[in-house]
């Protein structure tokens, strides 16, 4: 939460962060690409998976990814995307690295780390300035503190490159690699956007989903040896059993274009290329052996961290399984196959996917793809022994909507060991149901849930479900703003929970900010609708209310976790207080007005438990609402404040976080410095007021000499600060 040195350390949010790793853009110098590497207790890596770059673009717990590049405001960044409430629990630090293939750092200007949150507030930033003849750089590391997240400038250099850094936490030898650029839509390389684009400057995180590579066309001319394979389950030789049998019959499904199938055969190990064209996006890959033992399918594929596994099986009889794969799209796929008896690998389409029917129960044993088409459904899993012994079960998710994202898959069940009984949620069909891992005997279940009628849901103004799910929301009063009331049950991970404006690309509500329960606004400029993606695991209630039902703020008010309050008065000032215990979390207030949709934060408290100052600013004529964002056990007070609260510019002016100030004089240069601790440089934001307290114009935004305007001004920092009067000496 402040500019730091090397070695100190700062605590940071427990919340999705963007990390930039930065350089000024001057031509000629060298590229910097970004990279994180996450590390158990004993500081290693527990594999390849946990180096994440460029070429390895996401962990496979969806955590940490790279976010791409972006230029503008004559700065380069790459970006990685970590998402610590997501961060395994057996990962105690996160380093962020950089490296340059095509210089050292010590010709690269103005090298810097940054993290900022969802609402581009600045958490932590750090600048590189004794660089020299290194090629590789730790430039700092996310670790837990005290159940906590903290961040520490580390600065440490090599001259081994990438590979010589990550070989130290123990990734294998030559694992690091890196691959061209991720472009970001909308952003030049000369900073200015293409024509109906807006820039986007390096200070703001990439949209999500402009890394998406372009297929091209990897299908080669002469086909592989092909053959008449029996139908998944049919026809097996003797001692081969059904991996599924399915006891309930299932509307048949046709899933995505379909291709040929491409059929090896083989003995012992061999690597081989596919040889055929496939079609955009996954493959089911199959698998079949006539002896037991170690079976083991690796997709090989150039500029990647490793090879990546796609059947990994050991049986004492013989198998028959199938996995689901994404393909690299700008290559051909090879495979490698280990197993010391007879096998046949077949590539085929999504369409293969065994049906699995609303109501349905399968049975099988090993790896096995299911398309499922219902309604959201409770989903049985039980899990029995092999052979007597505990075994490793793995089940993913994946929607139609995301199947093209190669990381868009759910974890329903990781790396979990039986027997079990479990119930889980699944969100509406289509999606495919990925046992992914699975040597004893499994049996999936699904029950689906009631479903309400659309019609009566816009009816009622009440939507509820369960899962992910896209839905449009209808405004009642067409012109006019509307309340919600929401609220998320059976939540495992509050943090994983957001409700986004599809259309806007915008998150209206999240659970690490909002909480599970609570009142927000929607349909803020009037619109007719609003269209939703829910992102929850379990069940979930929005219930549209009038905005009338919002109470009217009128003079001071206490109140717990998130709500929503009308005020009718003029501009004013506001003092925002945390009355429960103080936490790192950062309880906020912003004041938006209808019918311009405008947004301003009034004060946030980052758990401090003294009074913050903050100004309301009223729209003429407009509405304004007053949107407090808190956890659910949060309790605060609101009460409003004259405008000398806000104390007068003069030698010295202190204070702490949030706060208020006046210059009462004509165009002054004044000094902002940090004050107290002299180690911490905090974060500091100046916005002059206009007669509405609106902050319409940024002052500066560090600390220095900055020319003051006679108004309101409104000080964002996360630390002391203090103002300086032009007679005062430095």
């Amino acid at each position: 939460m402040s500019h730091i040195t090397k070695g100190a350390n700062t605590p940071v949010p427990a919340a999705p962060l963007r990390v930039a790793v930065g350089r000024a853009a001057v031509a000629g110098t060298p590229d910097v690409n970004a990279s994180a590497l996450l590390l158990d207790a004993d500081g290693r890596v527990r594999g390849e998976a946990d180096l994440v770059l460029r070429g390895r673009p996401a962990h496979p717990s969806g955590a940490v990814r790279h976010g791409g590049v972006g230029q503008g405001g004559g700065q380069s960044a790459e970006w990685l995307e970590l998402d610590l409430p997501s961060v395994e629990p057996e990962v105690r630090r996160v380093v962020i690295a950089g490296s340059c293939a095509d210089g050292t750092f010590g010709q690269v200007p103005g090298l810097y780390v940054q993290a900022i949150t969802a609402d581009l507030t600045i958490v932590t930033h750090y600048e590189v300035t004794d660089a020299s003849t290194e090629t590789a750089f730790v430039l700092g590391e996310f670790y837990r503190r005290e159940g906590g997240w903290r961040f520490r400038a580390v600065g440490q250099g090599y001259d081994s490159g990438l590979t010589g850094l990550a070989a130290d936490f123990g990734a294998a030898p030559g694992a690091a690699v890196s691959s061209g650029p991720v472009p970001l839509t909308g952003v030049s390389k000369t900073g200015s956007a293409p024509a109906g684009a807006a820039a986007t400057p390096v200070g703001t995180p990439p949209p999500a989903g402009t890394d998406k590579p372009i297929r091209t066309d990897t299908r080669a001319d002469a086909p592989g040896p092909t053959g008449p394979v029996p139908p998944h389950g049919a026809g097996q030789p003797d001692g081969v059993p059904a991996a599924a049998a399915v006891s309930a019959p299932a509307a048949p499904f046709t899933w995505g274009e379909d291709f040929k199938p491409f059929v090896r055969r083989g003995k012992g190990e061999q690597t081989f290329t596919v040889r055929a064209g496939l079609s955009e996006g996954p493959v089911i890959v199959e698998g079949q052996t006539t002896e037991g033992g170690w079976f083991e399918v690796q997709a090989v594929e150039q500029d990647r961290f490793g090879p990546d596994t796609v059947l990994d099986v050991y049986d004492e009889h013989a198998f028959h399984g199938r996995a689901l794969f994404h393909p690299r799209p700008d290559r051909p796929l090879r495979l490698k196959v280990r197993h010391e008896g007879k096998w046949t690998v077949s590539i085929r389409p999504v369409s293969a996917a065994l049906p699995l029917g609303a109501g349905a129960t399968v049975t099988g044993r090993g790896p096995e793809v299911f398309a499922y088409t219902g309604p959201s459904a409770d989903l049985d899993v039980r899990l029995g022994l092999a052979d007597g012994k505990q075994i490793w079960f793995e089940l993913e998710c994946h929607e139609a909507r995301l199947l093209g994202d190669r990381d868009s898959a759910e974890r329903l069940i990781d790396k979990h060991t039986g027997p079990f009984e479990r119930t889980l949620a699944v969100p509406d069909g289509p999606l495919l149901l990925f046992v992914r891992k699975g040597d004893g005997d499994w049996r999936l279940t699904t029950r689906p849930l009631p479903v309400r009628d659309p019609e009566e849901m816009r009816r009622t103004g009440h939507y509820e479900g369960r899962g992910g799910k896209e839905l449009p929301l209808f405004n009642p009063r067409p012109g006019r703003p509307a309340l919600v009331r929401y609220e998320f049950t059976d939540v495992d991970d509050q943090y994983a929970i957001r409700v986004t404006d599809v259309d806007e690309v915008t998150d209206l509500l999240t659970g690490g900010s909002n909480g599970v329960g609570g009142t927000a606004v929607l349909f803020g400029s009037g619109q007719d609708r609003q269209n939703l993606r829910i992102r929850h695991k379990g069940g979930w209630s929005l219930r549209l209310l009038p905005e009338e039902e919002a109470p009217l703020f009128t003079g001071p008010v206490e109140g717990r976790g998130s709500t929503v309050l009308r005020y009718q008065g003029p501009p004013t000032l506001m003092t925002v207080r945390q009355t429960s215990s103080p936490s790192d979390w950062n309880m906020t207030v912003r004041a938006y007005n209808h019918p311009h949709g405008k947004s301003a934060i009034v004060a946030g408290t980052w758990g401090a438990d003294r009074p913050v100052l903050g100004p309301v600013w009223v729209d003429p004529g407009g509405t304004c609402f007053l949107i407090v964002r808190a956890q659910d056990d949060t309790t605060w007070r609101l009460e409003p404040a004259p405008f000398d609260a806000a104390p007068v510019l003069g030698d010295r002016t202190e204070g702490h976080g949030y706060g208020v100030v006046r210059h009462t004089g004509p165009e002054t240069e004044m000094r902002f410095v940090p004050s107290g601790d002299s180690e911490s440089r905090p974060l500091m934001h100046i916005f002059a007021l206009d007669e509405n307290l609106f902050p319409a114009h940024k002052v500066g935004s560090s600390f220095g000499r900055h020319p003051v305007p006679g108004a309101f001004l409104q000080v964002r920092s996360d630390g002391r600060w203090a103002v300086e009067g032009p007679g005062r000496k430095e």
